[in-house]
């Protein structure tokens, strides 16, 4: 039973082929110049898609000590995420205030999977600024758990759970889908780009011409 859909499958699939076939022979060249520009720009944009898709997660789980602050988090030198955090003095036996502060920051970022250099800014209102990074390699469709700790004397990020070692060859790969992205992207671009100014040329003419053509039809033979 499976073999038969199969091969209807396949049937169905080179009749189609078929009538894509005998409509693009019916198309003038440029109109057939014209669509496989198109479609090879679509199939760029299709890959710098599936390359730079985000398909990991980062769970940063922060735990500081101040009154309020700006956390911000760089994925690969561009920032991931930013926002305020606050924190509420620490009670003593859960009853008596105490000066020591304490807060929490609980933050899923998407990621792409692969090495990742992770850098975690805080800056605090009432303290200096603390800056600190770590890289990471991130499994596909997977989470990793950052762990970082900020007092107004120290910042420290260690992952959770699993090692933190770099690996050379998930870093390879990140580096060539985000630049291959971008210059794939590009190129997609210059195609769109290509084919407006072309339409943006041809139109009037074809335009023109059918005006002309109909006119002519409509005084008819003279």
């Amino acid at each position: 039973m499976n073999q038969e859909h199969i091969a209807q499958l396949r049937a169905k699939a080179r009749l189609f082929y078929q009538h894509v076939s005998q409509g693009a022979s019916r198309l003038p060249v440029k109109a057939r110049v014209l669509l496989g520009l198109f479609l090879v720009a679509a199939l760029l944009t299709a890959i710098h898609t599936a390359l730079t898709a985000k398909d990991a997660s980062l769970h940063l789980k922060l735990q500081h000590g101040f009154h309020d602050a700006q956390v911000s988090v760089w994925v690969d030198g561009d920032l991931a995420f930013s926002g305020k955090i606050t924190g509420a003095p620490k009670k003593k036996f859960g009853l008596i205030p105490t000066d020591s502060v304490r807060g929490s920051l609980s933050q899923i970022i998407p990621v792409r999977s692969g090495q990742h250099s992770v850098r975690l800014r805080i800056e605090p209102n009432d303290a200096a600024i603390q800056e600190d990074s770590i890289s990471g390699d991130f499994a596909h469709n997977a989470e990793r758990d950052l762990l970082a700790s900020a007092r107004p004397s120290s910042l420290s990020l260690s992952w959770q759970g699993t090692s933190s070692a770099p690996v050379e060859a998930s870093s390879s790969f990140a580096w060539f889908s985000r630049y291959a992205g971008s210059l794939l992207l590009t190129i997609a671009g210059s195609i769109v780009s290509a084919l407006a100014g072309y339409v943006i040329r041809e139109l009037p003419n074809r335009l023109r011409s059918t005006s002309d053509a109909t006119a002519k039809a409509e005084l008819g033979p003279q």
